[in-house]
């Protein structure tokens, strides 16, 4: 059966027109950390602001409109979670770049970058280059990854058309930092995201908060893609951080590692 491409969902839903603006309204979600460091806009520089937003108009900018909200471990301490608020671009079939935030409000920082392929596209890499990217279906089946705004069936098509797929995701900030200056400022090394692929991984409390935030359900969105375990192929990557994490987990329905890459 031929999967719809996401855009013809979110048409079929009658979205069309202002479809960046429906996906990224709903309830803002403030910066978790706070302002960057620095002195406030001069009336010149807000003057200068103006002027570009009138004159300077620049296509590559343009389509970044999918907004999906999830939840990513960074490999190397897998305890270091955070909640990343996507902004994507579909540039064809099997590829699409994404410019991460710590919330969707005025006041949002940006901390990060994801890009997303498809498993033919991932097939392409050399052996080496693939310890970089996560797989998705851990994300996708669990109910943990949500499109804010869409309607039931777009959201659900949308997934589907993410089965399988892989993101190479690099955290640049951490707003959440316990010390004062890396908050208010990007210091240090990037941090190499990953993807969460069992139940217990993510920490609990992260997951309650963005239900709330967005009046959604994690669980009832878990069951509503049960029909996406029959998708679901054997992914790398699933088992790179099995047994790093202080509780128990357990495996998620459909979500399993193929064991080589």
């Amino acid at each position: 059966m031929t999967r719809l491409s996401p855009f013809i969902a979110l048409a079929a839903a009658g979205l069309g027109y202002g479809v960046g603006r429906l996906l990224r309204g709903g309830t803002p979600v403030n910066s978790r950390g706070g302002r960057p460091a620095g002195r406030p806009k001069s009336p010149r520089t807000r003057a200068l602001e103006g002027g570009a937003a009138m004159l300077q108009g620049h296509p590559a900018f343009k389509g970044f409109d999918i907004y999906l909200v999830g939840f990513h471990p960074m490999k190397d301490d897998p305890e270091k979670q955070f909640e990343a608020h996507h902004l994507c671009r579909q540039v064809n079939e099997d590829f699409a770049e994404c410019v991460l935030f710590d919330g969707n409000g005025p006041d949002a920082n940006l901390v990060g970058i994801e890009y997303i392929i498809s498993e033919m596209l991932f097939e392409q890499l050399p052996q080496d280059e693939r310890r970089y990217w996560h797989p998705h279906n851990g994300e996708i089946l669990s109910g943990q990854l949500i499109a804010p705004n869409l309607p039931e069936p777009a959201e659900h098509t949308l997934m589907s058309d993410k089965m399988n797929s892989y993101g190479k995701t690099w955290h640049l900030w951490d707003t959440t930092s316990a010390d004062a200056l890396t908050r208010r400022l990007p210091i240090g090394e990037p941090m190499l995201a990953w993807s969460f692929c069992r139940d217990g991984e993510a920490l609990q409390w992260l997951i309650d908060r963005r239900d709330r935030d967005f009046g959604t359900n994690t669980d009832a969105r878990r069951l509503a893609r049960r029909d996406l375990v029959d998708e679901a192929h054997p992914q790398v990557g699933v088992d790179a951080l099995k047994g790093r994490f202080k509780r128990p987990t357990q495996d998620i329905p459909g979500v399993m590692d193929r064991g080589d890459g």
